[in-house]
């Protein structure tokens, strides 16, 4: 525990003038992030007496080891660049709302050749239209089913839109009329992407004119005598005033607006979003936070605008969803201040933003039946976790008693090892962090030493590479200089490029910071030996502060090194459970590497022995005919049509698979089935086997 006063700056070093400034622990990790109108007054209000400040607050500070500021010249960039830190560096201490639960949107594909319409979850992507979220992926269905009779878009995937085109036969939904069929060519291009926009401006709420207008074709096959015609249009007028129906119309029709409520104990704290497009609402989200920092109801809802809006832009009107700004943002409380927030939510939509709390009327109805959402997902939230705070820190006190540590494990990392059968040997590292997965600093390692079953040796080299670069990181920062020859050469020779999925950004360089901060703890899977490998690797390197325990699956034994009887932990003991946990998740980060790996060497083998042909233009060629099987059966013009790929290469390729021999038929080794070539060759295409079975260790 840090004593503030130790880097508190000196009097006089803090400018009087808006900014943002970050608090950074002792491994130069951000903790927290803020902002203020005056960085001297803000500033100075951390280190006054401890006993002074909020429980959270106090905790930050001690746990801080630095703080430094960036100056700006309004309070709208320091709004941005707040934003904008919290989203590269995701301290630990600050707000950060986590979905209760997964939002499905309707989505539309307009960066496709023929858009699809499809429920959709997760981040946005470019060139994709969204509407929504709804609460039930059952809600959209519905909606596109009915809408589906006007509007008839393609909603199959890109396999079944292949094979249609490849049969010439559409699926059912084009023999039924609800897909224009555009697989087999009864809908032009330029045709079905029109039929598609249209689809997206009714979904927007620019009803009435399609309404009116089809209502007037309806009559005029009428006064025709086109009967049928007459009334299939007035069927489908009747779908779509169904599927408006299920949009309730909560305020004028003109209004565009988002309203934010907020609901909040001691503790927690439950946020709820309604999004009204054309007087209807057109979607609902809801967002859940632990209170790690000291935060009244007004920060919370500031807290709420920038991670609502931070990657929005634009007008909401056209999206008809949650993306863009709308034109109104109704909150409970108002930022202070405020002037700063609309300014900037105004930048990102290009015209005049509102941000005020509803007084009177409609809106302040509709605001109380928000809050009761909110005040609802709260209890529902504290219901499903009541016990999950308490849970975890009696599981990390258990393990902590268990293994005699001095302190809770805070950090915990768990490698695996995972091959088949000696091949494509590689290894995981995850990490939980207060008992909760952070994957954001998972790793992957590819073993290059050696090949074979060998886990022990294994677990040693990766211990040893994720530890030569924790101690580069230090070398660089000036905290740790080796006091020995060979700490020195292998701090400095280790440059494997483990593989990050993402991770803190070191300034210097501009990439992800792979092993900046040691753990409390290392779970390794497996018994004796492989943590008596971990042990000597660590030792190896001078690292005596890192605990090593490990996990074996038998019979769910915690190994220590140099015990030769393992430690039992009760069956029902909470702290078990959690290190299952942490040893589970790495297995299955291992597993999902190895077969990523194999799929791509089985799909590129074939053609190693063309001369010339890169890693590149093998996976292109691979990708453009889905197998070797196929590629085989081309011809050189082709071959030819491939990025990338000359006549003379297409020539040479259509050669070698030519004169190469068949391969042998590959056998799964868990089941004992062949596995036909176009099975080997496609990806994302794994055996049906257990992970045990299918890793092929030794034990």
């Amino acid at each position: 525990m840090a004593d503030p006063s130790s880097y508190r700056p000196k009097p006089g070093q803090i400018p009087d003038s808006p900014g943002v400034y970050k608090f950074r622990d002792e491994h130069g990790r951000v903790i927290y992030v803020g902002k203020a109108k005056s960085l001297r007054q803000r500033l100075s209000s951390y280190f006054q007496d401890i006993t002074n400040l909020h429980q959270r607050t106090a905790t930050m500070v001690t746990t801080a080891a630095a703080v430094e500021w960036t100056v700006v010249s309004t309070e709208v960039e320091a709004l941005q660049l707040e934003y904008s830190w919290i989203k590269e560096f995701d301290p630990r201490f600050n707000v950060k709302y986590r979905d209760d639960k997964s939002y499905p949107s309707l989505a539309v594909t307009m960066n496709e050749e023929f858009p699809r319409v499809q429920v959709m979850r997760g981040p946005k992507r470019k060139g994709v239209r969204y509407f929504g979220p709804y609460a039930h992926a059952w809600a959209i269905r519905e909606t596109v089913d009915l809408l589906l009779r006007v509007f008839p878009v393609r909603t199959c995937s890109a396999g079944v839109f292949k094979r249609s085109a490849q049969i010439g036969r559409p699926c059912l939904l084009g023999y039924i009329g609800k897909c224009s069929a555009p697989c087999v060519g009864r809908i032009s291009e330029p045709d079905h992407r029109e039929l598609a926009e249209e689809f997206c401006d009714f979904m927007a709420g620019h009803t009435g004119t399609y309404l009116r207008r089809l209502e007037q074709r309806m009559k005029d096959a009428a006064s025709a005598m086109e009967y049928e015609q007459a009334a299939r249009l007035r069927d489908d007028l009747e779908a779509l005033r169904r599927a408006m129906e299920k949009n309730a119309v909560v305020l004028a029709d003109a209004t565009d607006a988002d309203l934010i409520a907020v609901a909040e104990d001691e503790l927690e704290a439950a946020v709820q979003i309604f999004h009204v497009r054309g007087g209807r609402v057109r979607g609902q989200r809801g967002w859940v936070t632990d209170k790690v920092e000291a935060v009244d109801t007004a920060g919370l809802v500031e807290h709420a605008i920038q991670q609502l809006y931070g990657d929005e832009s634009g007008d909401a009107e056209q999206s008809g969803g949650s993306g863009g700004v709308p034109k109104e943002v109704l909150v409970p409380a108002l930022p202070q201040p405020a002037e700063p927030v609309a300014q900037w939510l105004s930048d990102r939509r290009g015209s005049q933003v509102s941000l005020r709390v509803p007084q009177r009327g409609d809106k302040k109805d509709l605001m109380a039946t928000v809050q009761r959402n909110a005040q609802q997902a709260l209890a529902l939230h504290k219901t499903r976790r009541a016990s999950d705070l308490t849970t975890r820190s009696r599981a990390l006190e258990e393990i902590a008693a268990a293994l005699d540590l001095d302190t809770a494990p805070l950090r915990i990392e768990c490698y695996d090892i995972s091959h088949l059968q000696g091949d494509d040997v590689v290894a995981s590292m995850v990490v939980f962090e207060d008992g909760l997965a952070r994957k954001s600093e998972y790793r992957r390692f590819q073993i290059k030493s050696f090949a074979g079953q060998d886990d022990v040796r294994s677990m040693h080299e990766v211990i040893s590479r994720r530890f030569r670069r924790y101690l580069l990181e230090k070398q660089k920062t000036g905290e740790w200089e080796p006091d020995q020859p060979d700490q020195q050469q292998t701090a400095a020779e280790d440059h494997d490029g483990a593989e990050a999925v993402a991770g803190p950004i070191d300034p210097d360089t501009g990439r992800p910071r792979k092993f900046a901060y040691p753990p409390q703890l290392v779970v390794v899977d497996g018994g004796q030996p492989q943590v008596a490998a971990a042990r000597r690797a660590l030792d190896e390197l001078g690292i005596a502060d890192v605990f090593v325990c490990g996990l074996a699956k038998r019979l769910e034994e915690v190994w220590v090194p140099g015990d030769d009887d393992p430690v039992i932990l009760p069956r029902s003991s909470e702290g078990l459970y959690l290190l299952q946990r942490v040893r589970d998740e790495a297995h299955r980060f291992a597993i999902g590497y190895q077969r990523s790996k194999r799929s791509k060497s089985m799909k590129a083998g074939a053609l190693d022995a063309v001369p010339g042909l890169g890693e590149t233009r093998k996976q292109a060629l691979l990708k453009h005919f889905g197998s070797l099987k196929r590629l085989r059966a081309a011809t050189v013009e082709e071959i030819c049509q491939v990025q990338g790929i000359g006549r003379r290469t297409a020539e040479t390729v259509a050669a070698a698979l030519a004169s190469a021999a068949p391969a042998a038929p590959a056998v799964n080794t868990a089941t004992g089935e062949i596995i036909e070539e176009d099975d080997r060759t496609t990806a994302g295409a794994p055996p049906a086997a257990s992970g045990r079975q299918h890793r092929g260790k030794s034990t």
